[in-house]
Formats: C-alpha cells, structure tokens, sequence
C-alpha cells in the first residue's frame, strides 16, 4: 500500500501512502498531485513522498519548480504536513485552521481551506464542498468525519479524506460481504452538531454533493483504496454516494428524534 502512484488521468495522479496505527495495522493514508490549467501543478493534502513517486513527482514538475499550492484539506491530516511543505517549501501553503493552529511556525497563506476565499482562488480547476450540520473541527479528535472535499473537473475526480469512504476487502476477508463499497466515515453519529436541524442540514448537504457532482467518476478517498472509473465494474460513483447516504438514514433519524 505504501508509496504507490496511481495514474487517475493525464492531469491527475493519487499517491497512496502508508498510515500505521500502533505501529502494526497498516490503514493507509493519500494524497494527490493534480496539474492545473494553467500547466502548474497543486497538491491535494500532504505525504512525505520517496523513491521511485518521488522522483517521478520530481520529473513531472520540474523538480518541483511547478508546485505551486498544497492544499491539506483534513483538519486532523497533520503527520505529513512539515515534511511535504519541507520537500516543496516554494509551494504556497495552505491549510485548515486546525493546521494553522497546530504549526504556527510554518509560513501559511491567509486564506484556509474551508474558507469560500481558498475556493474561489482556484475555482478554475476545482469545486470545493464542506460537510453541514456537523463539526469541521471536532472537541473530540477521535473524531475525524469533517474533511473539504475537491472534485477536479477536468477528470471527474472527487478526492475525499475520512468524510467519504472506499472500502475494498482483501479476498480471504470476502465471504463475510461486499467485497467493496462506498460509505460515510463510521464517526458520523458523534460528528453531528448537537442542535435542532444539524441531521437535515448533512441530508441536504449530501443530496446537493451528489447532485452538483454528477459528472464524478473517480474517488480518491482515504484510507483503504481509490475508485478509478476504468476499474468500477459496480454502479456509477454517484449511484454509490446515494446509496451511501441511504445506509446512515437510521443515524440521522436517529439524531434528528433526539435534537429535532
């Protein structure tokens, strides 16, 4: 899993990394190098890149000469931060207020990723969503639902960390299920806002992402794997954002008799 560059389209490429839990449970972490336009090139998220991606990152953009943006789109994605901004320091960077906050020392761009500013300043490539009606940043750092969500137009592709989910089982593991799905991460029902209205507000949310981003073809998601259109051989990606929508309605039911 470690250090694999996965190829999304001529302008898009998705470096799976590796994220150990206790040092043994490998979950895998991403990030993803997206060429803009405008022919420069920006980061999705942040991992310490080595090897064989490293130098093929390297030759793409000129040594790094073409960097011009990391964006660290995952409040609570910190480990690699420091190190990808030490490898690309020319890049602007940018990040979360969480970010902002945990590094002070690093020289961040004014505008933070959930902000309308930070989407509008690269809305020639991108659309930007962020999750309603539950914590960007939660009290609870367990707790790592909310993420920005980038969908780069060109290749139809939504890169997503935590929020949203690609789960593909190792075959000895497929007996028990679904070899391979969609879903919302498993910490919604603690993301949500304790208020009136917060299970209507990610309903709405979630019906206008999957209706805005139709054309969404590729999700590269953390942790467990990428869903590249070539390799889908189920039901379209927006098909499979519905249905994951439709497996947590007990959760938002669930809230939504509790807080109204």
């Amino acid at each position: 899993m470690a250090n694999e560059l996965l190829q999304v389209s001529d302008d898009f490429w998705n470096i799976r990394g590796s994220f150990r839990i206790g040092g043994l449970l490998d979950i895998g972490t991403q990030c993803s190098l997206v060429r803009r336009h405008n022919g420069k090139f920006v980061f999705l998220d942040a991992y310490m890149l080595s090897g064989s991606v490293r130098r093929e990152v390297d030759r793409l953009t000129h040594g790094g000469e073409d960097v011009e943006a990391i964006l660290n789109l995952h409040p609570f994605h910190t480990v690699h931060v420091e190190k990808l901004h030490e490898q690309y320091p020319n890049a602007r960077l940018y990040g979360t207020a969480r970010h902002v906050g945990r590094f002070p020392g690093l020289d961040w761009q004014r505008a933070l990723t959930e902000s309308p500013e930070l989407h509008a300043a690269f809305a020639d490539d991108f659309d930007f969503s962020v999750p309603q009606g539950v914590d960007f940043i939660s009290d609870n750092e367990n707790v790592h639902f909310s993420s920005v969500l980038a969908l780069h137009r060109a290749s139809r592709t939504l890169h997503a960390d935590d929020t949203l989910m690609y789960l593909r089982l190792p075959a000895p593991l497929r007996w028990f299920g679904p070899d391979e799905s969609v879903a919302f991460h498993p910490t919604l029902a603690k993301a949500l806002e304790r208020r009136a209205g917060a299970a209507t507000d990610f309903r709405a949310w979630a019906r206008a992402l999957i209706d805005d981003w139709q054309d969404a073809e590729n999700l590269c998601a953390a942790h467990n794997a990428a869903l590249l259109a070539r390799d889908n051989r189920g039901a379209p990606l927006p098909d499979r954002l519905q249905k994951a929508l439709d497996r947590v309605r007990t959760t938002l039911d669930t809230h939504q008799r509790k807080f109204g």
